[in-house]
């Protein structure tokens, strides 16, 4: 199939991009490569080094013999997307070229803005562009379980079935989200919504957990082809944060009381369940909703884990509760469904030590690329 996957220089994007093209599928990038520019904006660079694209794809094509496309543009600009997805003729499009930081969307009014104008314009760009010139290919958007937020009630797959004053209908499930991007996901959801209802499009939008790990099989082939692995206050993601603070003696940043529970998965199960979407697309009209995770855990749940693991390594971790710069609960009942992609046939890899060690250790292996400035929260939600 030919898969055309937005936003594939970042952290999901190019192990999706990799994996899809080592598995049979015609496969092109079409990024801005914006997220380069913020990095430097907040000087601060991911802990892996991370070649220009071109050398990239470059080096895939010479261990592999598989050529990806590239196209360099803003989905904001529709000129653009409309040339390249013409050219390229996509049978599937995967949606990941979003601005994804909750935290770089508190920062201030312009960040917020940035993040709304960027995913909710270069959303509906792409819908426009499926719908004038591809009204059979399947959008396979990335959302996320934040649009919920953390309801006092179980988190259904996308929809909810209610019975009021007498009748009963199913609806999309109650958002609740938690930050200006968190917002713009949501509002991405609705967009998507109605152009399936009323164009007739096919959507699966993936809410997606919070993602850890670093390598996959096709990342791992080499250097150059090595995935992003971020720890600073804006881009870091929970378990991957942890293990590198562990790697270079920093106690680990806890936000809170730590109970704050979420979904998580594996980068490795991420990129199987793009390749299931794609292979079972949801039906002409159809807005289908997968919650894409494979394990629930708590902050404080996975803080111990590495301390536990870092142990085993000789590592002496501490773990500190700093004063929660978000505004979120602290302590809350969790329960979300995640029937849907198992039923498609993933086989999750759940959390292990192996992993924790695994990540551990490669955090050793380029710990001296951390910048100690950068480990601490500086975004506050009530700034």
């Amino acid at each position: 199939m030919k898969v055309l996957v937005i936003g594939g220089d970042g952290y999901c994007g190019w192990a999706t991009a990799l994996y899809l093209a080592n598995h049979g599928h015609e496969v092109a990038i079409l990024d801005s490569l914006v997220r380069r520019h913020w990095d430097a904006q907040l000087c601060v660079e991911t802990l892996t080094p991370i070649a220009p694209i071109q050398y990239r794809l470059r080096r895939w094509r010479d261990l592999t013999g598989k050529d990806i496309g590239l196209y360099v543009g803003d989905i904001c600009n529709y000129e653009f997307l409309e040339r390249s997805m013409l050219d390229f003729q996509p049978q599937s499009v995967v949606h990941f070229g979003e601005q994804r930081s909750a935290p770089f969307s508190m920062i201030d009014r312009e960040h917020a803005v940035l993040t709304q104008q960027n995913n909710v314009i270069g959303n509906l760009n792409l819908l426009y562009a499926i719908h004038e010139h591809f009204p059979d290919c399947h959008l396979v958007k990335l959302g996320t379980m934040g649009e919920y937020g953390t309801p006092n009630i179980d988190i259904e797959e996308g929809y909810i079935t209610i019975e009021h004053n007498g009748r009963k209908d199913t609806l999309p499930y109650p958002k609740q989200p938690g930050s200006y991007y968190h917002l713009s996901k949501v509002h991405d959801s609705h967009n998507i919504h109605f152009a399936c209802r009323i164009w007739g499009l096919r959507a699966t939008d993936l809410n997606q957990g919070v993602v850890y790990g670093v390598l996959t099989e096709e990342t791992g082939m080499d250097e150059l082809l090595i995935n992003r692995l971020d720890y600073d206050g804006v881009f870091g993601t929970a378990l991957n944060r942890f293990c590198i603070q562990a790697a270079i003696g920093h106690p680990l940043t806890v936000y809170g009381t730590g109970g704050q529970t979420r979904g998580f998965l594996d980068i490795r199960d991420t990129v199987r369940c793009i390749e299931l979407a794609i292979a079972e697309p949801a039906k002409q009209g159809e807005f289908r909703v997968l919650n894409q995770f494979t394990e629930q855990f708590s902050v404080a749940e996975l803080a111990l884990k590495v301390q536990e693991a870092g142990k085993d390594l000789g590592l002496k971790v501490e773990i500190n509760n700093l004063e929660n710069p978000r505004v979120e609960l602290e302590e809350h009942y969790f329960n979300a469904k995640n029937t849907k992609l198992l039923d498609l046939g993933l086989q999750p890899h759940y959390l292990s030590d192996s992993l924790i060690d695994s990540l551990l250790n490669f955090a050793i292996k380029y710990k001296d690329r951390v910048d100690q400035e950068h480990i601490l929260p500086k975004v506050k939600w009530r700034a």
